[in-house]
């Protein structure tokens, strides 16, 4: 398995583990719970929508240390690691088709210095590979990683809050691709660098 994915997991589980212990002597007084999603789903109301449907789910474990799921689903028709510049949007780039993806990622949060904060994102995708005709090809999966760098506004007493975000993305695990697909993916890294980020919630 790739490097960057055994080293972010480690690093996860002994942070996950290290806050779970010290929860209970933190102030339980601030709201704990949070359900929200991403701003960007309003890309759905342009004339070639993604459809981009996410909904997050989260809880405070203390203070400065957030665990929370994220059921996403949305589509794309060009390899995720072209970046901007000439060639991304161009028709040339495209697949022979679109993907469709679905899955659940696990996320942890850690409020570096005030409301700045720092994110991983580990979300597993079931993928399915549809021709322009959107007949299935085949179904694989994908590892997606997000590496994140933001800020925590709240609102009206802490109910509500705002994160813009920078991130870097990562997926280095691809199964199962159908062949026409891998080499317009092939042209390209299995990352993508920086990808904006705006995110919302109501805590309670």
């Amino acid at each position: 398995m790739n490097r960057i994915v055994i080293v972010s997991l480690f690093l996860f589980a002994l942070v996950s583990t290290d806050t779970f212990g010290q929860s209970k002597k933190q102030d339980s007084s601030f709201n704990r719970f949070f359900i929200g999603s991403s701003v960007f789903m309003i890309a759905n109301a342009l004339p070639n929508p993604p459809s981009f449907y996410q909904l997050n789910v989260g809880y405070w474990l203390s203070p400065k240390d957030v665990l929370s799921l994220e059921a996403i689903t949305w589509t794309y028709d060009a390899p995720l690691g072209i970046p901007y510049g000439p060639s991304h949007g161009k028709e040339e780039e495209k697949y022979p088709g679109f993907i469709r993806e679905h899955g659940i990622a696990l996320a942890y949060q850690r409020y570096l210095w005030k409301k700045f904060y720092a994110a991983v994102h580990v979300a597993p995708f079931r993928q399915t590979y549809r021709s322009s005709e959107k007949e299935v090809i085949q179904k694989g999966f994908q590892l997606f990683m997000t590496f994140r760098l933001g800020y925590h506004f709240t609102f009206l007493n802490d109910r509500l809050f705002l994160e813009p975000s920078i991130a870097m993305t990562h997926w280095p695990i691809n199964t199962n691709t159908p062949e026409s697909f891998a080499k317009q993916d092939n042209k390209w890294p299995n990352r993508f660098l920086p990808e904006p980020g705006l995110h919302f919630g109501v805590k309670f």
